[in-house]
C-alpha cells in the first residue's frame, strides 16, 4: 500500500543543497577539483612559494587529488546511498554542514601550503585535525546505520573507509616525522583503497544501471551476465597486486597479479556488454571506466619489462577509475536523486566524458609513444580535467542547490 508521508513529517534543512550529502559533496568537490589542478599548475612550474622541504610537491598533489578531491565523492555518495540500502536517515541540515565543513577547513590548509602562505607545519597541523574529523565523522554515521539494521555485507565498505582514515594518516604522520615514506605509503593505500571501492561498487551499480538503462527503451528486459567466481578472482588478485606495489616490490609478482585483475574485469565488461548502451551517455561512461582502469592493469603489467615510467600507470587508473568514473557516477546520481530523468541527461555530459577521455589520451597514452613533449602533453590533460569540471558545475550545480521538481526531500 503506497503510504503518503505528509510535509509536517518531513525532513527540513536551511537549504536545498543541504537536504542529502550527494549534493553539497559534488558541489564542493567538483569546485575543489577545478581549484586544485589549477593550482597544481603554477605548483608544477614552480610559480608557487610551496615548501619542498616539508612536502615534495607530487605527494601534495596526490594528496589533494585523492583525500581531498575523491573523498568528498565518496562521502557524499556514501551518505547518500547508505540510507537507500539500510532504509536509515543519513546527516541533512546543519549536521551535513559540520561535516562537510571539515572537508572544506582540511582544504584550505593544503591550498595555504601549496600557494606558500604562512608555516607550512602551521597549516598542516589544521588540515590534519578537520580531515581526519571529516573522515571518522562521515566512517562512523555510515557504520551507525549499517549496524543498526544489521547489513554486514556492507562491511567491506566500511572497513575500507577505516584503512583510508589511516592511510591518511600516515600521510600526516610522514609529513611531520619527515619520512617520506610514510607519505608514500599512504598515498598509495589511499589510491588502491578508492580503486577498491570503485570496482566493489561498479559490480552492483555499473550493470544493474545497464540493465535498467537499456530496458527502459526496449521491449524486453535485458540481463547481463555477472560471476560470483569472477568477483572473488577480482578482489584476490587486486589485494595481491596492492600488496606487492604498497609493500613488497616484485616485478613477477606485480605483473601476474595486474595482468589477473585486468583479465578478470575485460571477462566481467564482456558480460556486461550490449551494443545499447552506445546510445546512452551514462552508461558508456561507466563502461570505458572499467575499460580505462583493464588497460592501466595492463601497463602495470609490462611497465617494470618495458621500463616507462610507474607513474604513467598510476594516472592511467587514477584517471579512468577516478576522475571518468566520478564524473560518470555524478551525472547520474545528480539526476536521479533530485527527481529528475536519468534518460533525458544535460547535453553537456558528452563533452564533459570526451574531455576526460582526453585527459586519459594526453596523460597516459601519448607520453608512451612521444616522451619529448611531456610537458605539453600534461598541460593539454590538465586543461581538459580543468574543462571537464568547469561543464559538469555550470551544468550541475543548479540541479544539486535547487529542490526537487516533485517537492519531496532529497
Amino acid at each position: 500500500m503506497l503510504q503518503i508521508q505528509s510535509p509536517s513529517d518531513r525532513p527540513t534543512s536551511p537549504h536545498a543543497i543541504l537536504n542529502l550529502a550527494f549534493r553539497i559533496f559534488f558541489s564542493g568537490g567538483a569546485v575543489f577539483a577545478i581549484v586544485t589542478m589549477l593550482l597544481w599548475v603554477f605548483v608544477f612550474m614552480g610559480k608557487t612559494e610551496i615548501d619542498v622541504m616539508t612536502i615534495n610537491p607530487l605527494y601534495w598533489h596526490a594528496h589533494e587529488m585523492l583525500y581531498g578531491y575523491t573523498m568528498a565523492i565518496i562521502a557524499g555518495f556514501l551518505l547518500t546511498a547508505v540510507k537507500t540500502w539500510t532504509g536509515v536517515m543519513m546527516p541533512y541540515g546543519y549536521r551535513l554542514l559540520g561535516i562537510f565543513s571539515c572537508w572544506l577547513l582540511a582544504r584550505f590548509g593544503w591550498i595555504a601550503v601549496g600557494v606558500g602562505v604562512g608555516s607550512p607545519k602551521h597549516w598542516l597541523a589544521i588540515a590534519a585535525i578537520f580531515d581526519l574529523l571529516f573522515m571518522l565523522w562521515s566512517a562512523g554515521v555510515i557504520t551507525q546505520a549499517v549496524m543498526s539494521v544489521k547489513q554486514y555485507k556492507q562491511m567491506g565498505i566500511i572497513s575500507k573507509l577505516t584503512l583510508l582514515t589511516i592511510g591518511n594518516g600516515l600521510c600526516y604522520w610522514g609529513i611531520y616525522s619527515g619520512n617520506m615514506e610514510y607519505v608514500r605509503i599512504g598515498v598509495y593505500l589511499g589510491l588502491y583503497l578508492i580503486l577498491g571501492i570503485v570496482l566493489t561498487i561498479g559490480r552492483r551499480v555499473v550493470p544493474f544501471f545497464i540493465e535498467r538503462g537499456i530496458s527502459f527503451d526496449g521491449d524486453k528486459e535485458v540481463q547481463v551476465k555477472n560471476s560470483r567466481v569472477l568477483d572473488v578472482l577480482s578482489l584476490l588478485t587486486f589485494l595481491v597486486f596492492l600488496i606487492v606495489d604498497v609493500f613488497y616490490p616484485n616485478k613477477y609478482l606485480l605483473s601476474m597479479s595486474a595482468l589477473g585483475v585486468g583479465l578478470v574485469n575485460v571477462i566481467r565488461l564482456l558480460g556486461w556488454y550490449h551494443r545499447g548502451i552506445w546510445q546512452k551517455p551514462l552508461l558508456w561512461s561507466l563502461y570505458l571506466a572499467f575499460l580505462g582502469m583493464c588497460l592501466a592493469f595492463a601497463l602495470f603489467a609490462i611497465q617494470p619489462w618495458l621500463g616507462f615510467s610507474h607513474s604513467l600507470a598510476v594516472h592511467a587508473l587514477a584517471i579512468s577509475g577516478v576522475g571518468m568514473m566520478t564524473v560518470a557516477m555524478m551525472s547520474r546520481v545528480s539526476l536521479g536523486h533530485t527527481g529528475r530523468s536519468i534518460h533525458q541527461p544535460p547535453k553537456a555530459v558528452v563533452a564533459m566524458f570526451v574531455l576526460m577521455g582526453c585527459a586519459f589520451v594526453f596523460r597516459v597514452l601519448l607520453p608512451l609513444v612521444a616522451m619529448d613533449y611531456y610537458t605539453m602533453w600534461l598541460m593539454i590533460a590538465q586543461s581538459a580535467w580543468i574543462l571537464c569540471f568547469v561543464l559538469f558545475c555550470i551544468t550541475y550545480i543548479p540541479i544539486l542547490s535547487k529542490p526537487r521538481p516533485d517537492k519531496l526531500f532529497g
